[in-house]
């Protein structure tokens, strides 16, 4: 459904929560006109969720919150981030990939570029241990889902000669203040050529090139889990943690008694930080071990 010119999406059966569907990459100047619309729809919601931009991090309104996080990296010019934001591994690593013959450029939304992507999401079941979303995906599918927010997309591919080994799309907001990576994926054939790094490193130029002030790359930490090889990438690449505030807006008594229960929060928000990490390991132990088989047999 839409409010306000803002596509909007409805998850949960039991407490429907609605947010942007591009929330993280698009925010409320002013949420009332859209709260009003929601109201008036006579679609059931029973909450509103929506994030403050991440250069607002004190709390604007008077909404029911809590904290949230996203990774943000200031961006003024490229050679400030290249000689002082990011470490001495993640320069190297992006200069690796020049090295052996990774070339980077934007690049059109085009036939070429979808069958390119859908290569990459199809080379492996598995990925950093969990089962990857995107896998066996028909090349349709991957065209409908890499069509969102055009107007407002950047894509940056990594190419060795003509083939496409990774890529980045690049969504604004609005004003066009911010960027934020929707996708980042790369061939794990290729890794050895860290075009993950050269995508960032891309990223970071077609952003100073636009005067996009902020590039976001998700968030930086995940529920209870602290830190991570993702977390530590982003943070060697020159990302920080900024805590926004995150807004819970009853729209129905369900609402209400759902937030002041914890209901709006996910299952696994409930479970012990030590039992998720133990379960995270026996996953990505069980997906590796399926995961080689499947290597096997191909």
């Amino acid at each position: 459904m839409y409010a306000c010119g803002k596509e909007i999406r409805i998850d949960g059966l039991l407490c429907r929560i609605a947010r942007l569907d591009a929330d993280k990459y698009e925010f409320l100047e002013d949420p009332e006109p859209t709260l009003d619309a929601l109201r008036k729809s006579g679609t059931r919601i029973d909450l509103f969720t929506f994030l403050q931009r991440p250069t607002e991090t004190e709390p604007k309104y008077k909404y029911p919150m809590e904290w949230d996080n996203l990774a943000v990296l200031p961006v003024s010019t490229f050679d400030e981030w290249w000689n002082k934001q990011i470490g001495f591994k993640a320069r190297n690593k992006a200069k690796q990939a020049l090295k052996k013959g990774v070339t980077l450029r934007e690049v059109p939304f085009d036939e070429d570029l979808v069958r390119g992507i859908w290569e990459i999401y199809n080379e492996t079941p598995i990925r950093q241990g969990r089962r990857f979303p995107h896998y066996g995906k028909s090349l349709d599918a991957v065209r409908k889902m890499s069509a969102t927010y055009l107007n407002s997309s950047i894509f940056i591919g990594a190419f060795v000669e003509t083939k496409l080994i990774g890529f980045i799309k690049l969504t604004t907001d609005d004003e066009r203040t911010q960027a934020g990576l929707m996708h980042i994926v790369s061939l794990i054939e290729h890794r050895d050529k860290a075009p993950t790094n050269a995508l960032v490193a891309q990223a970071v130029r077609s952003c100073a090139e636009r005067n996009i002030s902020h590039l976001v790359y998700s968030h930086f930490s995940y529920g209870k889990k602290e830190t991570s090889s993702l977390s530590d990438f982003k943070e060697r690449n020159g990302f920080k943690r900024v805590d926004l505030p995150r807004y819970y807006v009853p729209l129905s008594p369900v609402g209400s008694l759902a937030f002041r229960l914890g209901l709006h929060r996910q299952w696994v928000d409930f479970i012990p930080a030590p039992v998720l990490a133990k379960a995270r390991g026996m996953r990505d132990s069980w997906n590796n071990r399926r995961f080689s088989a499947h290597a096997q047999e191909s």
